[in-house]
């Protein structure tokens, strides 16, 4: 394995391959936080660190730039760990192998935890230096960002002077990020009240979607396993008398479930087996453009007596799957393309005394978010069931009249001879956190090419790192 400290810019892969061999997985930030302190202290730089291990490291302005307003420099401490089956690495205990493939630095059968590693690498690697111009920087490591933005949410924000942040957590070299979304999770419980019923079962299998995250591919008209299954129970429903043993579909709410599993207890399992063969071709042939490898298929079990859900349970089910929203629910007026507030119902399961109905919602506006909340705690409501709401995260709205967007803009074009794109997502980034914290806020999330990340194909650009980071100096130089 070739170190890559020698690369250029240097001191920036330095700070990454030190960084890199400290143990720094989610929910095991202590190493790392210590490590940053340490280089505060090295360096006799002001610092506070937290109860959640976030580290703040304040550094004055350079010369000609004492009166300016501070920046914010903000990356996050954790990566997600990932390994090959035969990998022995343990993630608690021991670093990453980092190696040189061409333009891209890996890491040897592991995640690279180049999310966010290359952020707080090139911050470290700007605040030790003595030869770059900038204002007063206060430099904020955040904890546990992958697993819910944990640290940002407790940081206190009345540590922070500075109104303006440069967010170093995104992927592409040349977007600059000027929007995300906010989001919740909601809910819902279904109480069981069971009956007995003497039958064959049928397992219907709903699979073969394409599936995806719950903000970045809701506008890709992937088809949600789950609403699947409440179409072919509703056909059931106007042809056959049948009772539901289980349904169970999808595993994470911000994941569009590709399978659903329906148990049923029914008297004629061949004619039921039949009808659904035939109604399967009818959806696939409206989703197969978008859904080539949708399938439905069908098992046929032995007789039995079997606990069945009673009349009312299986009818507020059915209702539920055909009635509540899902899916994109409206598009953004003020940037072409984005999906403003959608909803994902993601996790549909059976447990011994309750369905439970898990939802992920997002928007770009926070009262787009609370409205959508509301539309679904009076759906619930309606039907008498029980629901919670919780895992808040506020959005960061686009500021049309952003300076900070401008001027990244205006020196991105002067060294590269174009514009960047200019992206809003529908997904979080800690920058809607420090929004809602921070009265007139206006941020940027830019940051190198990586590929393939929280996966062990994981790759960081070295070309790309080095462009950003000369163009994060050049920034910093303009901000008097």
């Amino acid at each position: 394995m070739s170190t890559i400290n020698n690369l250029n810019p240097q001191r920036v892969f330095y700070y990454f391959e030190q960084l890199s061999a400290i143990p720094h997985g989610s929910g095991n930030m202590s190493a790392i936080a210590q490590y940053c302190v340490d280089f505060a202290i090295n360096h006799n730089f002001k610092f506070v660190r937290d109860t959640a291990n976030n580290v703040i490291i304040y550094k004055n302005a350079t010369a000609g730039y004492e009166q300016s307003a501070p920046i914010i420099l903000q990356g996050h401490l954790d990566m997600v760990c990932q390994k090959t089956p035969d990998c022995d690495i343990d993630f608690l205990k021991d670093g990453l192998q980092l190696y040189v493939d061409g333009d891209y630095i890996k890491a040897k059968d592991t995640t690279l935890g180049g999310d966010n590693g290359i952020a707080v690498a090139m911050v470290l690697a700007i605040l030790e230096s003595d030869n770059i111009s900038h204002p007063p920087i206060e430099a904020v490591f955040t904890t546990d960002e992958e697993v819910g933005m944990i640290g940002a949410r407790a940081l206190d924000m009345r540590l922070l002077q500075g109104r303006r942040m440069i967010n170093l957590d995104s992927e592409t070299e040349d977007i600059v990020t000027v929007s995300c979304a906010g989001g919740s999770d909601f809910k819902a419980n279904v109480p069981l009240v069971y009956t007995k019923r003497t039958g064959h079962t049928i397992t219907i299998e709903i699979a073969g979607l394409k599936s995806g995250h719950s903000g970045v591919e809701i506008n890709k008209n992937r088809v949600n396993a789950n609403m699947i299954a409440g179409r072919v129970l509703n056909e059931l429903k106007s042809n056959f008398d049948f009772s539901v043993i289980s349904i169970n579909g999808g595993d994470k709410s911000n994941a569009i479930p590709n399978r659903c599993v329906i148990i049923l207890c029914v008297d004629n399992p061949d004619d039921i087996c039949s009808f659904i063969d035939n109604y399967y071709k009818t959806v696939k042939n409206e989703i197969s453009d978008r859904e080539p490898q949708f399938k439905i298929t069908t098992a046929v079990g032995a007789v039995g007596e079997h606990n069945v859900l009673n009349t009312e349970i299986k009818e507020k089910i059915i209702y539920t799957l055909l009635c509540a929203p899902n899916g994109v629910m409206e598009m953004s007026a003020e940037i072409s393309g984005l999906v403003q507030t959608s909803l994902n119902l993601g996790v549909l399961i059976t447990n011994t005394d309750s369905i439970v109905l898990h939802f992920a919602l997002r928007s770009n506006k926070q009262s787009a978010l609370i409205f959508l909340e509301q539309r679904l705690a009076a759906f619930f409501d309606n039907l008498n069931l029980k629901y919670e709401t919780f895992g808040h995260y506020p959005p960061w709205e686009y500021k049309s009249d952003s300076y900070m967007c401008d001027l990244y803009c205006n020196v991105y074009n002067s060294i590269f001879g174009k514009k960047p794109r200019i992206l809003a997502i529908h997904a979080g980034l800690e920058c809607g956190v420090f929004a809602a914290g921070i009265k007139d806020f206006d941020c940027i999330s830019i940051g190198p090419n990586l590929k393939d990340v929280h996966t062990v194909n994981e790759r960081l650009s070295i070309s790309s790192t080095a462009s950003v980071y000369n163009l994060l100096i050049k920034i910093l130089e303009k901000l008097k």
